[in-house]
């Protein structure tokens, strides 16, 4: 025996005697919450290489000359690590997470332990409008998913430890401990049980200590409160929630838009160089859209407005005036959604949570500035909208409406503004769910019937598989066979009183029971008169294999009332659905999910 393998049997033996189930929980959710932390840190610690790299006095003339194609440049590179290192594609970070959940119980590629780790910090790195905390979610969720395999966990443990790993990876990217439990609960679906925070708990402080531990007290987002909640400001706060709402419905739209405008070209190679053009361009307009947009949140945060907009092309001399400082924030606000969805869609690798709070605090800052300089006499704190646009951003475009409240509760070190930040992000969500009916992360998803929620019930037929509830021990027939073939062909040599009827190309055509032929299948004069396809008929329902969802299936179960369903695969006889094999499967897969 290996010794690798002798080492590990020896570990479970010691495991199984001295640990329960729980505390191995606790113990591998510490793990990993170390294990995520230490993904994040990475990430973040790769790109800021990359910048300084970039702005280094080697390639720093360089960058400014051919400013609009660094992105290009960044595309490239990440397109010949996927082709030729990896070999696979980097999807998007969180999706594919959720996808994983619901359709490969919790199983994640080896591959993309790393892959992002790589081609995440290239992107942002070149210019890349896009964020880290995808990417750095979708790496801890991998390591995750094959520690829970290594150890041989259950079904339900391996999805709490992913969220564990989703968890820990925002924790230690925005120091929010909470917030990063609140947004593994609402993005995941998992259960408010004592069972799962716990664990949850355990990562998200494991992962900030090592993000304290690697990068010391420095916080990419931090700001100490500096105006008080002002009541007078409702209105003003409802007329944030409402316009943040838009702003996420036009986030959504103009990315859903965009992307099926990129998906219609086909050769990879030209949507690089269309969309690194395009990114190029707008950054050389537009600076501050330039990677994640840290600095330009905290510029606006603290007030230096000027810093946060930066050395504008053509714009240097009209800076002086307050409307037009206003039109370049509009103008950030608009191409942020843009550029990010644009980098996505040409190749790059990404997340979506940083640009919301980019735009976010563009669109409250302006919010702010514009109610201040109308000379109506009202004045209402720019720092304090700039937290609530951002929140409002993310309630909208995240489909999230409790993990903005409180992580901006925690960047700014207290509760002040929780009375505000509910209204945002409760009138964000609630308008942005009205137009958009699910975010991002889970629109393809969700059409395709593959999103975990938290319904119980269509969680459990989701994670079902058709393919292996499919019974193919049916004898087929022709409706060329007359009477007396089918019994002898079919009827003696079967144990089914069902027989599906199909064309020389295996195409289905319909069924005939045995209840048809019962009182005339000894009638040896009618052998020859009577042929199949004479008593075939419809069956009650058809299921499609590659356009069902198991849903749609026990919903033409109970309409028709039928105990078995034939199935088809692109028009082709497949076998058959019995209604107890069904239940019984469901039945399974609800003990699974349990234990």
């Amino acid at each position: 025996m290996p010794r690798a393998k002798k080492l590990k049997i020896n570990l479970f033996k010691w495991r199984y005697k001295h640990i329960s189930e729980i505390q191995f929980i606790y113990l591998l959710s510490i793990l990993i919450g170390f294990l995520s932390g230490l993904g994040t840190v990475l990430i973040k610690n790769l790109t800021f290489f990359i910048k300084w790299l970039i702005d280094s006095s080697i390639f720093h003339d360089i960058s400014i000359a051919f400013y609009f194609l660094l992105p290009i440049e960044g595309l490239v590179i990440v397109y010949l690590i996927q082709k030729y290192i990896l070999k696979k594609k980097v999807s998007h970070a969180i999706p594919s997470v959720l996808y994983s959940l619901s359709k490969r119980n919790g199983i994640i590629e080896k591959y993309k332990m790393y892959a992002s780790l790589i081609t995440a910090p290239i992107t942002v790195g070149f210019g890349g409008s896009v964020g880290l905390q995808g990417p750095a979610i979708n790496t801890g969720a991998a390591v995750a998913s094959n520690i829970a395999k290594y150890f041989h966990t259950n079904q339900k443990t391996r999805v709490l430890l992913i969220g564990c790993a989703t968890a820990g990876a925002v924790s230690a990217m925005f120091k929010a401990p909470i917030a990063a439990i609140v947004f593994a609960l609402e993005i995941f679906s998992l259960e408010l049980a004592v069972l799962s925070i716990i664990p949850l708990l355990l990562a998200s402080v494991s992962a900030i200590i090592t993000s304290y531990l690697f990068l010391g007290t420095n916080i990419l987002l931090r700001f100490d409160l500096q105006d008080p909640f002002v009541i007078q400001d409702l209105l003003f706060y409802i007329g944030l929630g409402i316009g943040t709402g838009f702003a996420s419905v036009y986030f959504s739209k103009i990315y859903f838009k965009i992307t099926k405008i990129f998906e219609k070209i086909d050769n990879q190679i030209y949507r690089l160089i269309i969309g690194g053009v395009a990114i190029g361009t707008i950054l050389f307009f537009i600076p501050p859209l330039y990677g994640e947009g840290f600095s330009l949140i905290n510029n606006l945060l603290s007030g230096n407005t000027l810093e946060a907009i930066g050395e504008v092309p053509f714009f240097h001399d009209v800076t002086d005036s307050i409307w037009a400082v206003i039109i370049l924030l509009v103008g950030i606000t608009i191409f942020k959604a843009i550029a990010m969805t644009i980098t996505f869609a040409a190749g790059g690798v990404g997340g979506i949570i940083i640009p919301t709070l980019v735009m976010g605090s563009t669109l409250g800052n302006v919010f702010a500035k514009v109610i201040n300089n109308l000379g109506l006499d009202f004045q209402v704190s720019e720092s304090n909208f700039t937290l609530l646009g951002m929140t409002g951003l993310m309630a909208g475009v995240l489909h999230a409406p409790l993990t903005p409240i409180f992580l901006i509760a925690e960047i700014t070190g207290g509760y002040e503004l929780f009375v505000p930040l509910m209204i945002v992000s409760a009138i964000s969500f609630a308008l942005t769910r009205y137009y958009v009916s699910n975010s991002i992360y889970t629109m393809e998803l969700a059409k395709r019937g593959e999103l975990i929620t938290h319904d119980k019930d269509k969680n459990v037929l989701m994670k079902m598989q058709i393919h292996k509830i499919v019974e193919r021990n049916f004898i087929t027939i022709s409706p060329e066979m007359n009477l007396g073939e089918m019994l002898t062909q079919a009827v003696t040599q079967s144990n089914r009183n069902i027989f599906p009827v199909v064309d020389e190309n295996n195409e289905f055509l319909g069924i005939t029971l045995l209840d048809d032929i019962r009182n005339i299948m000894f009638d040896q004069s009618m052998y020859e008169k009577i042929s199949v396809s004479e008593i075939m008929h419809a069956a009650p329902d058809l299921i499609e294999l590659e356009n069902d969802s198991m849903h749609t299936v026990m919903k033409k179960f109970k309409e028709s009332g039928a105990w078995n369903l034939p199935v088809t695969k692109k028009g082709k006889y497949h076998g058959f659905i019995s209604k107890s094999k069904l239940l019984t499967a469901y039945r399974q897969k609800i003990i699974d999910d349990t234990l």
